[in-house]
């Protein structure tokens, strides 16, 4: 069996291998050249260029600033979203404005804590840090969602901030807030919630924009050279999926002989194509001892 093994992986698996590796390389080199210049392009992203603007409005109106990083447990797309908190919360605590950050995990509660308090700590604004900013509000998803719904309600919140997992709950905060009339910048990582905040929110960040949010605020060298690296690796991809469909078709486009099979009692010719085991992509993708791929 270890034989076995050993020869899947010494036939062509050098292929996958060195392909892996040289995504890898392209990452590294990409944050090695990010700490180097500092200026590495990333595109616009108007979702984010519009938090300066909602915060502001808050400030201009006297009213607090909501957050709510979804209904997730303690994982990634928290935190991700967390990290993007902590700079409108950073923005916000320059202005002495209000800010409401409302949470449905135990553990989330916790972190968010930390990282809003270590942000006013940082700014050497600690006295403006108020405890009572970072609510749990309840575990259960409705009951969260007529929670939140109410604090906009009551506290007529100028700006919102919905990033992470949101589930049939998106709407009922959208729409809350857009009552209102306040500035809402929104995303989720569940795709059927997306639609629902293009239609009641001002700017939505789509896809990967929610991941690449925190190197477009920070502009840290580490997060930027990983996020163009990241392209350069789709894009590699991207052109070894259109490479191989193109090899397989040429393969594939003709006979490569004749055969004769009893149909019905009958000898029929007909002709014979490559076999998938035989296709150049297959080989590559799929490594197998030479005895086996003969078969």
């Amino acid at each position: 069996m270890d034989n076995l093994y050993y020869t899947n992986y010494s036939y062509l698996a050098w292929v996958q291998i060195a392909f892996v590796m040289a995504l890898m390389a392209t990452i590294l080199v990409s944050i090695s050249i990010s700490k180097r210049r500092k200026n590495l392009y990333i595109r616009r992203i108007s979702g984010l260029n519009a938090i300066d603007e909602a915060i502001g409005r808050a400030t201009e109106m006297g009213k607090p600033v909501l957050m709510v990083p979804g209904i997730g447990g303690l994982d990634a797309i928290s935190v991700q979203a967390l990290n993007i908190f902590a700079y409108v919360t950073r923005t916000a605590a320059r202005f002495a404005n209000p800010i409401r950050l409302c949470v449905m995990d135990a553990a989330v509660y916790t972190v968010a804590q930390e990282i809003i308090s270590d942000v006013y700590r940082k700014e050497g604004l600690q006295e403006r840090y108020d405890p009572d900013s970072v609510r749990f509000v309840s575990d259960r998803q409705f009951a969260f969602a007529a929670g939140v719904s109410g604090i906009i309600l009551r506290e007529q919140t100028a700006a919102t901030f919905f990033m992470g997992a949101f589930f049939a709950e998106s709407l009922i905060f959208a729409e809350t807030a857009n009552s209102i009339g306040a500035i809402q910048v929104a995303s989720s990582t569940q795709t059927t919630q997306t639609p629902f905040f293009i239609a009641a929110c001002d700017y939505v960040l789509i896809g990967d924009e929610f991941y690449a949010a925190s190197a477009y605020l920070s502009r840290e060298p580490v997060l930027v050279g990983s996020l163009v690296g990241q392209d350069f690796a789709k894009l590699a991809i991207i052109s070894v999926v259109v490479l191989g469909s193109l090899v397989t078709t040429v393969q594939r486009r003709g006979s490569t002989g004749t055969e004769t099979v009893e149909v019905q009692g009958q000898s029929v010719t007909r002709p014979t194509f490559i076999k998938p085991s035989e296709l150049v992509m297959d080989k590559i993708f799929n490594p197998r001892p030479p005895e086996e791929a003969s078969k």
